[in-house]
Formats: C-alpha cells, structure tokens, sequence
C-alpha cells in the first residue's frame, strides 16, 4: 500500500513540475526575428562556413542586418534569387566568382589508404562520414552536403572531392526545349 502511495506522489510531483515548466516555457520565451526565420529557411543548412559565417543561422542573421545575399556557393543563384525576393533587392552573381549552378560533389575516402584517424569525422558539420579509430571509414553521400571541410584536415590526403553522376532525379532536365501547345 505505502508503494502505491509514493507512486501517486511521484506522479503527482512529476504532473505539478510539468505544468510549471510548460508555463515557463511558455511565458519567458525568446521571440526572435521573423525575417531571420525566413532567411534561414530559404540558407541550404549545409554548415559548412563558405559564406565565412560560422553557419547557416549566423549568416541568415548577418542577411537580416544588411550583409550581401551572394555568399552562399552550395546554395547557387536559386538561393540568391530567393533572398533577393525575400529582401527586396537585386539578385548578384555569386561572390568570389563561383558559377551559377556549382557542380554538386561529395567527398570520397579511398579506404585503402585511411588510417582511421577520425578528423574528417571531427570536421564534418552534417556527420556524413561514418568509421571509428583505426578503422577504415567512409562517407554517406546521401548525407554529405560537399562543402569540402573534411579534405584539410586528413593528414594522409585519402579524401577526394568528386561530382555526384546524375540520376533521373538529379538531371537538369531542359523543360523548355520542347514546346507545348494547348490542344482546345
């Protein structure tokens, strides 16, 4: 019996802690800025710090303090014109000189040549790069994001950047070159 009761104290402490927290929760909440959201959300949350932001949100908030929209290179000038949209100015080519639409690549290990040393694993923002010490490791290209922070650090130079080949999905399909008639 005295076990039920500590059980319904228990749960009863743990009911009144919660309601407490969901109130505080709700009551001292940060409000942050809307545009900076927004901006945030159109950034490619790749993490990988080209813009010379630490990150994507840094450099949504540096956006929404009046820095230029173009230094975002895996975003390409889809994101550029999304921002310019967003912002109310006009569209640039993308800063340093970078193409309009870079070639997506990912990063690949010749596993051979590996030593497992881990600090590809250590810089790579998005944890695209699976292994363990001393053991052989390898990148998820699903998961990798191209941003190149893993090359540097690799005391033994196994890591390549290479294109992703194009698939059906990824192929940049000339919509346009065929016309289309309504038929009436």
């Amino acid at each position: 019996m005295t076990l039920l009761y500590a059980l319904i104290a228990l749960g009863l402490l743990a009911l009144i802690f919660g309601l407490i927290l969901g109130f505080a929760a709700v009551r001292f909440r940060v409000e942050g800025n809307p545009v900076v959201e927004q901006i945030d959300t159109i950034l490619p949350q790749t993490q990988c710090g080209q813009c010379g932001y630490p990150g994507c949100r840094p450099y949504a908030e540096a956006i929404a303090n009046g820095d230029e929209i173009n230094k975002c290179p895996p975003g390409g000038e889809a994101t550029v014109k999304k921002l310019a949209d967003l912002m109310g100015v006009e569209a640039k080519p993308l800063a340093g000189g970078e193409q309009a639409e870079p070639v997506k690549t990912v990063a690949y290990i010749r596993e051979d040549e590996c030593i497992g040393c881990t600090k590809c694993i250590q810089a790579c923002p998005v944890d695209a790069i699976v292994g363990a010490t001393r053991q052989m490791h390898t990148v998820l290209i699903d998961e990798c994001t191209g941003c190149d922070l893993c090359v540097e650090p690799c005391p033994v130079d196994c890591i390549d950047m290479l294109p992703v080949a194009p698939t059906k999905q990824t192929w940049k399909w000339q919509l346009d070159a065929i016309p289309v008639t309504q038929i009436d």
